[in-house]
């Protein structure tokens, strides 16, 4: 193929539901419902958590940062994903593609550091409780989250950048709803091998990483709660950590089986299944999770509403 032929790729197709036929117009209605309670299930932890934030409890405003994080992952994917559905061209050019990886990519990348902050947090409340007021200062916190929100830049904007150095020679047919890297990248030519170990190390350093440490925080939080004296203590501690765990596991058990697993193990229907696992169920239950299971969520959700208690 001439250099000419590879780099007349102006825009994708991205295949998606494209094989399912009327059944679109059903997933249109149903991820527009989801989208749109997501959207306002986060909106409704924001505004929760400053209520809660008065009374400065570090762990809100981290989970306040994290529904601005899932806000804005969905909000990059899921309307391109709709518009699509809903029409019978589902093309995306190099440019909006190359935008949606680099956010998707952000937003991604910063709620995995976000959820090994939070994880940290509650590593400090129960394993260090006397120290914790002093600890979690609102220096510290505020630094914690400057992080955060740095940290996934650079791998979002090498990788995208990065990606489209390379003609696309082999098709413009992206083999998903969205554009999502694995399948953007196997459509390019040249020599990718330098490319490709990178985004392993990035994709350790996003997601396995980030794992470990939770994982870590989580053994000596656990040991801690054993060594409890009181049955109650042990409830109440564990009761503190159920959202957070609860959102880890969700978050990192499909984002992890869809990046971490070996290439040649993908396929669409097992591609399009977690995906929409982690970009649209997950973000739209975790606003769920943290009101259901949290006291003082609740308590502020009551006084949203003008009542005095729940």
């Amino acid at each position: 193929m001439t250099w000419l032929n590879q780099t007349m790729v102006s825009e994708f197709i991205l295949l998606g539901f494209s094989n399912l036929g009327e059944l679109q117009v059903l997933l249109f209605i149903v991820f527009l419902l989801i989208y749109m309670l997501t959207v306002m299930g986060n909106f409704l932890i924001i505004l929760l958590t400053k209520i809660i934030i008065i009374i400065i409890i570090p762990m809100y405003f981290f989970l306040r940062n994290l529904s601005f994080a899932e806000l804005g992952f969905v909000s990059c994917i899921i309307p391109k994903m709709l518009v699509n559905l809903h029409s019978k061209e589902k093309t995306i050019s190099l440019s909006g593609c190359r935008t949606q990886m680099y956010f998707a990519f952000f937003f991604g990348a910063t709620e995995c550091f976000i959820l090994i902050v939070m994880a940290y947090d509650r590593f400090v409340a129960i394993c260090h409780p006397l120290r914790y007021t002093v600890i979690m200062n609102s220096w510290l916190c505020a630094w914690l989250l400057i992080v955060v929100w740095s940290a996934g830049l650079p791998f979002a904007i090498i990788n995208s950048t990065w990606l489209f150095t390379f003609p696309f020679c082999k098709s413009n047919v992206v083999t998903h709803f969205y554009c999502d890297f694995p399948p953007v990248f196997q459509l390019a030519c040249g020599n990718t091998s330098t490319f490709e170990l990178f985004s392993i190390i990035g994709t350790f350093i996003v997601i396995l990483f980030p794992f470990s440490l939770i994982l870590v925080s989580y053994i000596h939080i656990i040991s801690t709660i054993f060594r409890m004296p009181t049955t109650e203590g042990r409830r109440k501690a564990f009761s503190t950590c159920s959202s957070h765990v609860t959102a880890v596991t969700l978050f990192y058990g499909t984002a992890g089986l869809n990046y971490v697993q070996p290439r040649s193990s993908y396929s669409p229907e097992s591609k399009y299944l977690l995906s929409v696992s982690y970009i649209v169920i997950t973000p739209m239950l975790n606003p769920i999770i943290y009101s259901l299971r949290n006291r003082e969520v609740k308590g502020a959700l009551w006084r949203f509403f003008g009542r005095k208690k729940y």
